[in-house]
């Protein structure tokens, strides 16, 4: 019989996931549930209860989350996309170069570096494909997690089974004795993502339905062609494929007098206005890569310090611009709020923004400072929609966030920084640089997510404080004794993958690597397999949003439920454990 901590350390963790599994409650109402539980019956001290919001996980995921937001605004990626990819619209090869190239990098950064600098490009892949980035950003999450498995650099449970092989045997594990089982794992399960991506339903973010009941497709901008262009010399059609048929020009003024129709082959000049119409994601992203100026000046300053915003609203019934145009009015002139798009529905504007005149029911962009443009909104009798972010008029720092990135990755694989503090120190970088706007840091970071890994570290560690991973371990030796080779690694590999989401990978092998080595030394085998099986299997949680930081960093932006994981996950984990087993018995052989 089990002592009573630790069968209530059981229950509680087996209530949780039930819950988690359940998917009634949001996932962080779990987590604090869950801890308050463990807190109630005494498996978690009442002095550890909130230890989890200083760990290093929930800083690497925050702070990831908030650099990959900044090199995603900074639309660089949506740049790369344009210049060196080719135009795929397949899914599943457009996931292919995700996949491949999520792995690929974590072999030599750190898995979550690499996740975190592809995750704004298979946003743009999504919206290239019109399906919902959960298709990628699950299966980038595995294949990072695969990626790391093929170098000693490339996830912590490499580094620390290196460490514990030196301290058992005297020689550790070099860079790459990791890489012939790694890289046959990660060839097969790429393979497996790419062939049954389909397995995983598609989601959406949770507060996604209401951008989409907002999602207004006919603004209209006008922009100008200024002499640091993209498009200057160019024709319309060169314009238009950076649109992806996503925008139109529906006119262009030039000289202030002359309209011209759009004809294809006509060459832009300097100086020449044109009306552009679409939703305003396809708006920014045309003004942004094309180096078009929007409104008076696409970087108007704000003035005391405050940041430029841009924020749509609706011309309420007894709003005073009703009946004029922002040139009669003089609205930057008098209240230096530029008018960036318009929006009519069942209604086509062909002529200048400036000069349309204002109707009950239209939707405004407007650009203007974050102190004053509130009260703008207030005194005009303007409604603002709910609030979302918009990039139409802001301004960009181009390859800031990503030399920040690089800077964090580069700190962390040579050894010069820990990864916490490097992703940290990037995100402050992000702030700073005003890569992102302070009003958007804290949503940036998802909090729910950081919430739901905070609570939940207590909870897990509860396994540990009370010697449940004791009786675990004397469990898996009496069993072992039985078992032949094969079985016996492959049992040290599916307990390695089960104990990952209640520790962290790192602990995992802590806490495991001992009892392989025991076993292998019992059975009269040597202990190089057994110890590469728990790094695998540490390095391998397919199953939970929370045994690894890259899985936790992909749950929010891709509306992952808690049950979407196995569903992918686990004929992944019998793959892995199906082919790691012969792999490792080939390579390093038991005897």
């Amino acid at each position: 019989m089990l002592p009573l901590p630790q069968l209530l350390s059981f229950a509680v963790i087996g209530l949780m996931m039930a819950a988690f599994l359940w998917g009634r409650l949001r996932y962080d109402l779990v987590a604090a549930l869950a801890l308050l539980a463990a807190l109630a019956v005494g498996v978690v001290p009442l002095d550890k209860a909130f230890t989890g919001f200083s760990d290093d996980i929930v800083i690497i995921v925050g702070s990831a989350l908030l650099v990959s937001a900044g090199v995603a605004r900074s639309g660089i990626m949506e740049f790369a996309l344009r210049r060196y990819l080719p135009d795929f619209s397949s899914v599943r090869v457009q996931l292919a170069l995700l996949v491949v190239t999520v792995a690929v990098l974590s072999a030599f950064v750190k898995n979550i570096g690499a996740l975190a600098i592809m995750i704004p490009i298979a946003f743009q892949f999504a919206r290239r494909s019109g399906t919902s980035p959960s298709t990628f950003l699950m299966p980038m999450a595995f294949a990072s997690l695969l990626g790391g498995l093929m170098t000693q650099i490339g996830t912590s449970p490499n580094v620390v089974v290196s460490r514990v092989r030196q301290d058992i045997t005297g020689t550790p594990f070099t860079m790459f004795d990791f890489t012939p089982v790694g890289v046959i794992l990660a060839v097969s399960g790429c393979i497996f993502l790419i062939l049954f991506y389909w397995i995983l339903p598609q989601r959406t973010r949770q507060d996604s339905a209401l951008h989409e009941a907002l999602d207004i497709k006919n603004y209209v901008a006008e922009a100008k062609v200024v002499e640091e262009s993209a498009v200057a010399g160019k024709t319309v059609a060169d314009l238009l494929k950076i649109a992806r048929g996503d925008a139109l020009v529906k006119s262009i003024i030039r000289s202030n007098s002359l309209r011209l129709t759009p004809f294809p082959d006509l060459l832009l000049r300097v100086g020449d206005r044109l009306l552009i119409e679409g939703d305003h994601e396809a708006l920014d992203r045309l003004v942004a890569q094309a180096k078009l100026s929007l409104g008076r000046d696409n970087t108007m300053a704000a003035g005391d310090g405050a940041e430029t915003i841009a924020i749509e609203a609706v011309v309420g019934e007894n709003s005073s611009l009703i009946g004029w145009s922002a040139a009669n009015l003089l609205l930057y002139d008098r209240f230096n709020v530029n008018l960036l798009a318009v929006s009519r529905q069942n209604e086509r504007f062909d002529q200048k923004l400036g000069t349309i005149t204002l109707r009950f029911g239209d939707v405004v962009v407007l650009q203007g400072s974050e102190a004053s443009l509130p009260r703008f909104l207030r005194d005009f009798g303007l409604l603002p929609l709910a609030e979302r972010s918009l990039l139409l008029g802001s301004a960009r720092r181009g390859i800031v966030p990503v030399m920040i990135l690089m800077v964090a990755m580069g700190a962390t694989a040579l050894g010069v920084l820990p990864v916490p503090i490097a992703f940290f120190a990037a995100a402050v970088g992000m702030v700073m640089f005003r890569v992102i706007p302070i009003r958007e840091v804290y949503a940036a970071m998802d909090g729910p997510i950081l919430v739901m890994l905070a609570a939940l570290i207590p909870v897990s560690d509860s396994l540990r404080s009370t010697g449940a991973t004791d009786v675990i371990a004397s469990m898996l030796a009496e069993i072992a004794a039985s078992l032949p080779g094969y079985g016996a690694l492959a049992l040290i590999l599916v307990v390695a993958m089960a104990v990952t989401p209640f520790l962290n990978n790192a602990a995992t092998v802590l806490v495991m690597a001992p009892i392989a080595a025991g076993f292998a030394a019992s059975l009269g085998f040597q202990p190089e397999a057994f110890l590469m099986a728990v790094a695998i299997g540490a390095g391998c949680d397919f199953l939970t949003p929370i045994g690894h930081q890259c899985n936790t960093l992909v749950m929010g932006p891709g509306g992952y439920r808690f049950s979407d994981y196995p569903r992918l996950g686990l004929p992944l984990s019998f793959l892995v454990i199906v082919i790691a087993v012969p792999a490792l018995m080939l390579v390093w052989p038991l005897s």
